[in-house]
């Protein structure tokens, strides 16, 4: 199960999404694959956009302290990141009643 992001092995990049990130919303794939090693991961299901796999959204920070939203899809024993973005503020102030 893809909320336990911890059992997976690596991570799957497509090739329009490793530069769209970074122009879209300033999110190097390196700094989407920090939050899956920091605490507090917040992980939830994602059904709305799930009709021919399965996605879940993830809140997490980076090492510079970046709060981040990812979606993601697990593919095999790896995770594939679909999109990355800076937190809102609604998803901030969630994120933050987990951190303490």
């Amino acid at each position: 199960m893809a909320s336990d992001p911890a059992r997976y092995t690596g991570f799957e990049w497509d090739a329009g999404n490793l530069t769209k990130n970074a122009a879209k919303h300033d999110v190097t794939c390196r700094e989407a694959e920090e939050i899956f090693f920091n605490q507090p991961l917040v992980v939830a299901p994602d059904p709305a956009h799930s009709q021919s796999e399965p996605r879940f959204r993830v809140l997490g920070r980076t090492n510079a302290d970046r709060l981040l939203h990812l979606n993601f899809t697990p593919r095999g024993d790896k995770l594939r990141i679909i999109s990355g973005r800076l937190m809102n503020r609604k998803e901030r102030a969630f994120y933050e009643t987990r951190r303490r």
